[in-house]
C-alpha cells in the first residue's frame, strides 16, 4: 500500500507530520527535564543559603560598640596628650551636655526595619557630628531582644536641637515593640 502513495507523491507528507511529531516530543521532554534541573538547583541553592553563618547586622546578638572605647579620653598617667590633641577627644562630660530630648520609633520595609526620629539638644558650647545612637529594642513585657547602633554624620550646632527624621537604625525582632535610644559618643566640629 505505501508504494501506491509513492507513486502519486503523498509519501513525502506523511513522513513530515511523523518528524513534526517526533521533534515536539522531544522539545516538551526536554523542556520537562529544563524544568527539573531548575527546580534542583533553586532547591541546593537554598539549602546552601540556609548553612550560612548569619551576618552581624541581621543577629539577634547585641552589637558591642567598638567606638565608645576608641571615642573616651585616655588617663593622663598612661600616656603624655599634648593640649591640642586632648581638645580633639570628647570626654564624658562633653557627653552630658548633649541629650535626646524626644524620641519616638516605627516600623518600615514591611515590618522589618526599625524607622527612628528623635531630637538631639547640644547644650555645649561648639557644634558636634558623628553623633553614635544605640537603641535597644523590648518585648512587651520588657524583656531585652536587640541592640542596633547608628552613627549620625550631620552635625548638630551650638547651643540648639536638631531633629533627625525616620533613620533607618536596622532590622530588629518582629516581637519588638519598645525602643530606648541613648548617646554612646560624638566628637567636635
Amino acid at each position: 500500500m505505501s508504494a501506491g502513495f509513492d507513486r502519486i507523491g503523498l509519501g513525502r507528507f506523511a513522513g513530515t507530520g511523523e518528524r513534526r511529531a517526533r521533534a515536539v516530543t522531544i522539545a516538551s521532554v526536554s523542556f520537562g527535564r529544563g524544568l527539573l534541573w531548575l527546580l534542583a538547583t533553586i532547591i541546593v541553592g537554598c539549602g546552601i543559603w540556609m548553612l550560612l553563618p548569619v551576618s552581624r547586622g541581621n543577629s539577634a546578638e547585641p552589637v558591642r560598640s567598638d567606638v565608645a572605647a576608641v571615642e573616651t579620653a585616655p588617663s593622663r598617667d598612661a600616656v603624655a596628650v599634648s593640649p591640642a590633641s586632648e581638645a580633639q577627644i570628647p570626654t564624658m562630660a562633653e557627653l552630658g551636655r548633649i541629650r535626646i530630648s524626644s524620641q519616638t520609633w516605627r516600623r518600615g520595609g514591611l515590618g522589618s526595619k526599625a524607622l527612628v526620629t528623635l531630637t538631639l539638644r547640644n547644650d555645649n558650647d561648639y557644634a558636634v557630628k558623628d553623633v553614635e545612637i544605640v537603641c535597644a529594642f523590648a518585648r512587651r513585657d520588657g524583656s531585652h531582644l536587640t541592640d542596633r547602633t547608628r552613627v549620625l554624620a550631620d552635625p548638630v550646632s551650638m547651643k540648639s536641637r536638631k531633629t533627625f527624621a525616620r533613620i533607618p537604625v536596622g532590622f530588629v525582632n518582629v516581637n519588638a515593640d519598645q525602643a530606648k535610644c541613648s548617646l554612646v559618643a560624638a566628637r567636635r566640629t
